[in-house]
């Protein structure tokens, strides 16, 4: 492997005593973590990006959810290891993480502005079941009372469940839990590494049950195997039930990358599909927009009948019984709200 951006140079993202471990226990079995210690940890949002918010904190490169679909999957190439197998198995971890935050939140430059982690990869991936980086991470943006939000598909959020509680009570937090479907057997296939929508869906109803706020990013849409209206309404509903305060659709983007492999994955799973896919996006790594606008409007009208979105204090959501889809496509000749993209 050969490791670029490494060195003693102002502009090296990392220094040139890397360690790297493979670790055979069952829980990382197949995983090797290169330990590095990171130049800087508070990154600036490209301009051009369509992401809302121009801070992020990743303390980790490559993703054990091994997520067929990851868009950060290119980032991978930037240190010259493998966008495929080798983002789900070689990862980065920035084991400074904690205290480099801490001094460049005390910086004279640092304003204060709103932090966004889980944004590039999952921040609650199993590697940080072993090196618990994300406890110093939240107690230097408590301490500091620094906004931040955290996007994740895992479970192991709720160990932090305390320090999430202590930050909420001296800055604005936010917590998204991403869950696009339901289907198990998609699931398994899609994002074999990461914990069972479910199980997701318990974390919202966990958090939302101790007075932190979440809300669910619907993410992603999969188109033909996860927008059926039958499937999106099983979805909303089921966030519903969990209490989330919010749900925000996301349709499936295909990055390069991205798209190569996940492309793969659909040639060994859904032959069938490869064609639509290919003309669906033909144009870029986005779906067209009468497609993010349709699937935008059907998840708001299901937010708006199971009563998703800001509600008093302690009042109970009314959640109707399950109905047949509505006949007709009278619906789709509405008014078309424009999807919000976060990734």
């Amino acid at each position: 492997m050969r490791w670029e951006n490494l060195g003693e140079s102002p502009s090296a993202l990392f220094g040139t005593d890397v360690v790297s471990r493979t670790i055979d226990t069952p829980e990382f079995r197949g995983i090797t973590f290169h330990e590095v210690r990171a130049r800087s940890i508070v990154n600036r949002v490209p301009g051009a990006s369509r992401m809302p918010f121009e801070w992020t904190v990743n303390p980790y490169r490559g993703c054990s959810h091994a997520c067929v679909y990851c868009f950060a999957r290119k980032t991978h190439s930037y240190l010259d290891l493998d966008t495929g197998l080798g983002f789900d198995s070689q990862i980065v971890v920035k084991v400074n993480a904690p205290e480099l935050l801490r001094r460049e939140l005390t910086g004279r430059r640092w304003r204060g502005d709103h932090i966004a982690m889980g944004t590039n990869v999952d921040c609650y991936q199993r590697a940080e079941g072993r090196y618990r980086l994300m406890p110093g991470i939240l107690a230097a943006l408590r301490d500091h009372a620094n906004p931040f939000s955290i996007l994740t598909k895992g479970t192991l959020i709720l160990r932090d469940l305390e320090l999430l509680r202590q930050a909420a009570a001296v800055t604005d937090i936010g917590i998204s839990v991403s869950v696009g479907f339901l289907d198990r057997e998609l699931w398994r296939t899609v994002e074999p590494g990461t914990p069972a929508p479910d199980r997701r869906l318990d974390v919202v109803r966990t958090l939302t049950a101790h007075g932190i706020p979440c809300g669910v990013l619907m993410a992603p849409v999969i188109p033909f195997l996860g927008d059926s209206p039958e499937q999106l309404r099983a979805t909303v509903r089921a966030v519903a039930e969990a209490g989330a305060g919010s749900v925000t659709p996301l349709v499936l983007h295909l990055r390069p990358g991205a798209r190569e492999w996940f492309m793969a994955w659909l040639g060994h799973h859904h032959p069938r599909l490869v064609r639509r896919y290919e003309a669906m996006y033909a144009d870029g790594a986005y779906a067209p927009k009468w497609y993010q606008r349709r699937i935008t409007r059907q998840v708001h009208e299901l937010a708006t009948e199971y009563g998703i979105g800001p509600a008093r204090p302690g009042a109970a959501r009314h959640i109707p019984p399950p109905q047949a889809p509505a006949a007709g496509r009278a619906a789709e000749t509405a008014a078309e709200p424009t999807q919000l993209t976060l990734l």
